[in-house]
């Protein structure tokens, strides 16, 4: 008796693992049968396009709440424009629920990336870019000593009221930078934070003995700069102050939100 009891248990047992698959198979778990409806979003969203966002996720929430393929869906939820990072989840009964965090822009990066305040490169792809962002460009590797320098000089000309609007750092490893009032900035491949301090010090004094704006500085001086002014008749007029003429130039999520919608 006890072995037929246990023989029992046993069929049983196997058969509710069975069960699963085998419905699986004949289709009986599918969209027909326990259909995804409700289509939950969670952050802080505001560049992500909301049609774009459900339209990727409709073939795969399609399949049903039992053969959606949670990993494919969520790969391709972050590979929209503006995700940094996406999760993808299930809500009995059906529900599929996406968690989104989009990037941050901190600055414009060469022609068609930006660099998000993580300190991550992702491409614009079409999508709109917020005016106001610092121009940024590099080497990918010397990403975080561009941000440096750019936060360092932006410390440094405050004072004066002048903004940067652009940080540049070649491959030969020489420095460059544009300032809002439109001075250009030759700093050159060494000591460049110190040449900075030294040019954000003497800024104001320079600029109070000319009425005409500053358009061009090259620090790449030992002991001082060169200066351009242009000329009532739209020349530049170059006057260097002391040392020797340099060597010739080479051609950072909000709060939580959600939203709900039917799919």
């Amino acid at each position: 008796m006890n072995a037929i009891l246990r023989m029992l248990a046993w069929t049983l047992a196997l058969a509710l693992v069975a069960l699963p698959v085998v419905a699986a198979v004949n289709g009986w778990m599918g969209a027909g049968h326990w259909p995804l409806r409700t289509l939950r979003v969670q952050g802080d969203l505001r560049r992500v396009d909301p049609a774009l966002l459900r339209a990727t996720v409709l073939p795969f929430a399609a399949k049903g709440f039992f053969a959606v393929r949670l990993g494919d869906a969520q790969a391709a939820v972050a590979r929209l424009p503006w995700v940094e990072r996406a999760e993808v989840r299930k809500r009995w009964p059906d529900v599929l629920e996406i968690s989104i965090v989009e990037h941050r822009p901190f600055a414009r990066w060469g022609k068609d990336r930006l660099l998000s305040q993580h300190g991550r490169l992702f491409p614009t792809q079409g999508a709109p870019v917020p005016n106001g962002l610092p121009l940024l460009d590099g080497p990918d590797s010397r990403v975080a000593d561009v941000v440096a320098l750019y936060n360092q000089s932006s410390e440094l000309f405050s004072p004066s009221g002048i903004g940067v609007r652009a940080v540049t750092l070649d491959r030969r490893g020489s420095w460059s930078l544009s300032l809002s009032s439109g001075t250009q900035v030759v700093i050159g491949s060494s000591e460049a934070r110190l040449r900075l301090a030294r040019f954000a010090r003497l800024l104001p004094q320079l600029l109070s003995q000319k009425q005409l704006p500053l358009t061009r500085a090259d620090l790449r001086y030992t002991n001082g700069f060169a200066l351009s002014w242009p000329d009532p008749r739209m020349t530049s007029n170059a006057t260097p102050t002391r040392g020797a003429p340099p060597p010739q130039p080479s051609p950072a999520t909000g709060a939580g939100q959600e939203t709900q919608a039917t799919i």
